[in-house]
């Protein structure tokens, strides 16, 4: 029967999925790097929009994120976004220096002279690319940390949300025509049916809680990242996922800013 030969792979992709949607949840909700981002993009936003009834805004929807590429700095050759990630990079390295010398300082205080000695020794120019080649790992690793947060993006919301009841249906469906079948008897096929049947049910209720459970960590998240409490407009529920999917593919313009400034 086909149903029986897919019912194990579907069920595991229905599993897979909901784990996708809770772990991609807990990364939009934990990564405070990608915070720093968009606490970034809001500043550099108000600073743009100064003085008009768009400055000093509280938020931003997540949708404009797709956009930032396409703003130009007043230089005309590179973009926003570039802009605010090598910000954010920069901000990195110097916090990396900083935790450094403190590690040095509670080793050996000497060690921690010598070091802030050879640092005070760069010019600003050079002081800044090596705060910008300490800040790139961790800012370059922030896609990496959003892996669930790619797989949730991939899922397909209709299918997804459909898939526990068509299969909960299907098996109420031969259930029922396993009983008109039986007419008394007691062969091997049909006990083996019934007890296939009874796995199912057994196996597809909690996954039911389970998806009630993980879509509404998905409303909360979504609520989380609504701008000012407005009730942005989403295609479907799984949107946010998708958005910030495209925001991380964007990422390249950090190889592209340092580049460009010659530190690669």
């Amino acid at each position: 029967m086909l149903f029986r030969s897919n019912y194990d792979s579907e069920l595991l992709h229905l599993k897979e999925s909901l784990q996708a949607l809770e772990l991609g949840s807990k990364e939009l909700r934990t990564r405070g790097l990608f915070l720093k981002l968009l606490e970034a993009i809001l500043k550099a936003g108000d600073k743009m929009n100064a003085g008009t009834s768009r400055g000093d805004a509280q938020g931003f929807h997540l949708s404009a994120l797709r956009k930032l590429s396409n703003v130009k700095r007043t230089d005309g050759k590179t973009s926003l976004l570039h802009f605010i990630v090598e910000q954010v990079i920069r901000a990195e390295g110097r916090r990396c220096q900083i935790n450094r010398n403190h590690s040095l300082g509670r080793i050996n205080s000497k060690r921690t002279k010598s070091s802030n000695l050879i640092s005070e020794s760069l010019t600003a120019d050079d002081r800044d690319k090596e705060y910008l080649k300490l800040g790139l790992p961790t800012v370059g690793g922030l896609s990496a940390e959003f892996s669930n947060v790619k797989k949730a993006a991939t899922i397909e919301y209709d299918t997804f949300i459909e898939m526990c009841s068509t299969l909960t249906s299907h098996v109420a469906e031969i259930r029922q025509l396993v009983t008109r079948c039986a007419n008394g008897e007691r062969g091997g096929f049909l006990r083996e049916m019934k007890e296939f049947l009874e796995k199912c049910e057994e196996e597809l209720k909690p996954v039911r809680g389970e998806q009630t459970r993980v879509m509404e960590l998905v409303k909360r998240t979504t609520e989380y990242y609504q701008a000012g409490g407005s009730k942005e407009k989403w295609a479907h529920p799984l949107q946010l996922f998708v958005i910030v999917k495209d925001f991380l593919d964007m990422t390249w313009l950090i190889e592209f800013a340092l580049t460009s400034l010659g530190i690669h």
